[in-house]
């Protein structure tokens, strides 16, 4: 699945968009169990904006891919930098407990 963008309604601004996906499914690579977390995505547009309907499309790919939180969170980063070229953007993978131990991975890109 694509990502999709549309055209940034006010290109000279200088404005947040905040985007919660709070159901994120991964699976783990070692046991093949699933991974359960959120993932946040704070970025600053330029000339385009990630289109909702396909990032959550985009997200759902990641239940049937055996990878690590940090190397999640990064792919995430560079798919949507690459789908949408901001200005600057955070992805956070907040995962959940698993063994007592949750994790949180913060990635971050500025032009």
């Amino acid at each position: 699945m694509s990502l999709e963008t549309f055209p940034n309604p006010q290109p000279a601004r200088d404005y947040e968009i905040a985007i919660r996906c709070p159901e994120f499914t991964s699976m783990c690579p070692k046991t093949g169990l699933p991974d359960f977390g959120e993932i946040r995505i704070t970025y600053t547009p330029d000339e385009r904006c990630i289109e909702l309907k396909s990032l959550k499309y985009y997200l759902l790919e990641f239940r049937s891919k055996g990878i690590f939180y940090e190397a999640a969170t990064n792919q995430i980063l560079d798919d949507l930098v690459a789908a949408c070229a901001p200005r600057r953007m955070t992805v956070v993978g907040d995962f959940t407990a698993r063994g007592g131990i949750s994790t949180a991975v913060t990635a971050t890109y500025s032009r």
